[in-house]
């Protein structure tokens, strides 16, 4: 049996329509939600939420779509992105947060800059040093 780097992020993962899981998940690849999820999801890659996906819980990703229902406690590491179908309920926490029209988010949301970010100058820091 071939053994496996159990740090790439090659896996994907797929809930289906019509599935409910009530506990835990945790991935270290990417996951694709269109059944039911009761309980906390931890993914190190992206969650896409489809249309006809929910989640009920803490959730914590390294990116995320959502075009399906939340109500949850989101911390996305990265970009967020709510689609015009999602329905969102709850906390957001996220570096880069886009909602298309249409969609409805009901809940508190704090934004915090990428560790890359933080280390480049300012705009105004950048014009003022040209400036002179």
């Amino acid at each position: 049996m071939a053994k496996t780097n159990e740090t790439e992020h090659t896996s994907i993962n797929l809930i289906g329509c019509g599935t409910t899981i009530k506990g835990e998940i945790s991935a270290s690849g990417d996951i694709r939600i269109d059944g039911n999820i009761n309980g906390n999801v931890n993914i190190k890659g992206k969650m896409v939420v489809g249309n006809t996906g929910s989640i009920d819980g803490e959730i914590v990703c390294q990116n995320a779509d959502i075009s399906g229902r939340l109500n949850a406690k989101l911390q996305v590491k990265e970009l967020l992105t709510l689609k015009s179908t999602a329905h969102f309920n709850g906390e957001i926490i996220c570096s880069q947060l886009a909602i298309e029209p249409g969609a409805i988010f009901s809940g508190s949301c704090s934004m915090e800059k990428p560790s890359i970010a933080s280390n480049r100058p300012a705009v105004s820091d950048t014009q003022n040093s040209q400036a002179k």
